[in-house]
């Protein structure tokens, strides 16, 4: 027997020694609560069954349970350079449950601060070559005909802190430059069969209303497919911080081109080339030719749990475990993430859990029989229709070089020590 099939043994015989195991113990419970008379949480009443509780009226917003106060966003003056404005916030993706990010712990990253725009006064002009140049109020817009879709955003900077060698021990910070969420709003494509778009036309300029006034050029394939002007977010408004009360989405595409505060389409026959889109979003190749434009965010894929911030110290011998991960494709829809316990040196197929989408997170599991000082190097590596495959450090490197922060996508690894602790480590050959 090979080393995969010793792995898909284990995770069929995992499953079912874990419904064996809750089986056995509902019966246990069910003959009589006496194995539980030492556990005062279940035998004594708690004191929040005593006492009323408080209204629905309380907070009619409504906000987490106090318990959950670790559950948030987190910044560090290492991703800021100490400029609160041009500061970045990033995702407890190790704590996210599905493929739906909270409005609340939504990635967000800001090149002039936050912009605090009243949509009574919200313009969004539409002019260059279109046949009949607008400018539309929040009520106009929003009386286009509206979709609604989910899809992640990520910043082309996740996991580029990391690539070189680890430098956070941390999920969080590791790969939580990104998040998903539930759009709503209207295809550009929808707004442009209205006015008209003028045969020349091949790029658009999307301009943001804060005080950075960001500028990013999108190709015209890209505007007629699934670019979308969004002002709802997981069914409400989008917050500030997200650019409300209108944003671009470029579904897959990177984070920075998703121009918050939108206030300016402008469509023409050539490009428009920023100084930060020209020089900061960039990648040096080995060859000494530089690559100058990106746009999809290549096939991907993390553990989230066990992680540095939940790690197995409280595991016992024997456990049956869920190994979970998340991975996502700019370039399409995941069809498969391989799992290894051993660093990828053997693999086997994870299990993809709940809504599988196109250019959004896809959940994966794996169950796992933990052995009580045992060390594992947890690694996972997807793919997606579009026929891509999540390189390892070294393929990656090979083609991008080691000069750019930007689109490293290469699979990474999670070491649980022997005693079920959780740390970033990299594996090279």
């Amino acid at each position: 027997m090979n080393n995969k099939d010793s792995l898909s043994n284990e995770k069929k015989l995992d499953r079912r020694d874990f419904f064996r195991k809750t089986a056995a113990l509902s019966a246990t419970a069910l003959a009589g609560t006496s194995i539980f008379a030492d556990d005062d949480a279940i035998m004594k009443t708690p004191e929040w069954a005593t006492k009323w509780g408080d209204p629905v009226t309380t907070n009619l917003y409504g906000v987490p349970s106090a318990y959950e106060h670790n559950v948030t966003r987190r910044s560090t003056e290492l991703l800021s350079s100490g400029n609160f404005r041009a500061s970045i916030a990033v995702t407890p993706i190790h704590e996210s449950k599905g493929i739906i990010t909270p409005n609340g712990l939504f990635f967000s990253r800001s090149h002039g601060g936050t912009a605090h725009i009243d949509p009574e006064e919200y313009r969004l002009m539409i002019h260059g070559l279109v046949e009949k140049p607008i400018v539309l109020t929040l009520a106009e817009l929003k009386r286009y005909p509206s979709v609604t879709r989910i899809h992640f955003i990520e910043c082309p900077a996740n996991g580029g802190q990391e690539w070189r060698a680890t430098q956070f021990n941390s999920v969080q910070f590791a790969k939580g430059f990104m998040a998903s969420a539930e759009w709503t709003g209207v295809y550009v494509k929808t707004i442009l069969e209205d006015l008209g778009i003028k045969p020349d036309a091949q790029w658009m300029l999307a301009e943001g209303g804060d005080s950075s006034k960001m500028g990013r050029t999108v190709p015209m394939d890209k505007v007629l497919d699934d670019a979308m002007i969004v002002w709802g977010q997981n069914g409400e408004a989008l917050r500030p911080e997200q650019g409300y009360p209108v944003r671009l989405l470029l579904p897959g595409w990177e984070g920075n081109l998703c121009v918050k505060w939108l206030r300016r389409l402008e469509f023409a026959a050539e490009p428009w080339y920023c100084k930060e889109e020209t020089s900061k979003y960039t990648a040096l190749k080995p060859t000494g030719k530089a690559i100058q434009h990106f746009y999809a965010n290549e096939v991907n894929s993390t553990v989230v749990s066990p992680s540095p911030e939940i790690p197995w110290t409280d595991l016992k011998d024997g456990a049956v475990v869920e190994i979970e991960g998340l991975a996502w494709s700019g370039m399409g829809t995941i069809t498969g993430v391989d799992f290894s316990l051993d660093g990828g040196r053997t693999y086997v197929q994870a299990e993809l859990k709940g809504l599988v989408l196109p250019k959004s997170w896809t959940r994966w599991s794996y169950m796992h029989t933990y052995k009580k000082g045992e060390k594992l190097l947890l690694t996972s590596r997807a793919m997606d229709d579009a026929g891509y495959i999540q390189p390892t450090i070294d393929e990656e490197t090979s083609v991008m070089g080691v000069e750019s922060v930007y689109h490293r996508n290469a699979v990474e690894t999670w070491e649980v020590t022997e005693n079920g602790e959780v740390n970033h480590v990299q594996i090279r050959s």
